[in-house]
């Protein structure tokens, strides 16, 4: 039975793509993961992700898809909301992996109507889908970390480019003053301009 775990990260972010990633295996070799004592990304320090990341890229396949800040917005304009834009990855996701079974970070307020949902994705798919899976299933939480350090590049190579816009999310003071002090109309594309942050930066 193959076996996926999808989690997601950057959803809050004002800055740089959302990225939602599968990790799948056979479930055979569950085992070679849980034996990583793995858990949610955000309770593990960014070396330590790194590491784990590639242990978890040599034991089981990874799907990651990014979805740039153009992309949302574009989205948004079109009033598809940030769980329906996480529900295409996640479609694309069991698409390629061809997933017996799913485990997902539950998105929505409802786990039942979203397990639901995602198993109409694929015949025959049975989804766990739970809020807090990143912290009790080792397949959910290898796909946080690799989501974390995959979105951890884009926002470095990011800095490298416009140096102090700090990690991207509305609770981070150098991402804030990055905004004010740019000019509406010169924001970079890797903003999320429908985001109310940057409005009350305005």
């Amino acid at each position: 039975m193959k076996l996926v775990g999808i989690d997601e990260a950057g959803r809050g972010s004002v800055l740089g793509p959302l990225v939602v990633c599968g990790v799948a295996v056979e479930e055979e070799r569950l085992r070679y993961l849980e034996r990583l004592k793995l858990k949610d990304s955000k309770k593990i320090s960014p070396k330590r992700r790194v590491v784990l990341s590639r242990k978890i890229k040599k034991i089981a396949e990874y799907h990651p898809v990014h979805i740039s800040a153009s992309d949302i917005d574009l989205l948004r304009s079109k009033d598809v909301n940030l769980n329906e834009i996480e529900k295409i990855a996640m479609r694309k996701i069991i698409g390629d992996s061809k997933p017996d079974m799913t485990f997902i970070d539950c998105i929505d307020v409802n786990p039942e109507r979203f397990k639901n949902e995602i198993e109409k994705f694929q015949d025959n798919l049975k989804v766990v889908a739970e809020h807090g899976a990143d912290d009790k299933y080792a397949i959910v939480s290898a796909a946080s970390i690799v989501a974390k350090v995959e979105r951890d590049m884009a926002i470095h190579k990011l800095r490298k480019e416009f140096s102090d816009i700090g990690s991207g999310y509305p609770s981070d003071p150098k991402t804030i003053l990055f905004l004010k002090n740019t000019p509406y109309n010169d924001l970079p594309d890797f903003v999320r301009k429908s985001w109310s942050t940057v409005e009350r930066t305005k």
